[in-house]
């Protein structure tokens, strides 16, 4: 049995369960469905095996409670990567789930960073901002 070890790393991508701001709902199946098209399509043009975790879970934020899926990542060994092009691939994704699922910001959460991707400054209406 062979023991393979790699430095830690993780990063999950948030994903809102709505398009845009109208309250249409996105179905998991879609995402599921999305993000295997784009893991071919990565095997097929860059030999990239990029594999992920997927869970529910709910964003809270003042009047908001929006669900969202929660896109994990690792560094898997059978399939490793230098971590800035691991990164650059798992961007590459959350910019395509934005365009594809019509999201204003997507969230990334590194070991080592936050990352925000945003269209606007457009926030959704059920959160109070005091202004």
């Amino acid at each position: 049995m062979k023991r393979i070890s790699l430095s830690p790393f993780s990063a999950s991508i948030n994903l809102g369960l709505e398009y845009g701001y109208r309250g249409v709902s996105i179905k998991e199946h879609q995402v599921i469905k999305f993000i295997q098209e784009y893991q071919e399509s990565l095997i097929k043009e860059k030999n990239i095996h990029l594999s992920c975790s997927i869970s529910k879970i709910k964003i809270v934020l003042s009047g908001q409670v929006e669900p969202h899926l929660k896109i994990g990542f690792i560094n898997y060994p059978k399939f490793a990567m230098k971590e800035p092009s691991l990164k650059r691939e798992i961007e590459g994704l959350s910019k395509s789930l934005m365009k594809r699922f019509e999201q204003n910001r997507i969230v990334i959460e590194y070991l080592d960073e936050t990352v925000m991707f945003e269209e606007s400054d457009e926030i959704d209406e059920r959160i109070k901002t005091g202004s």
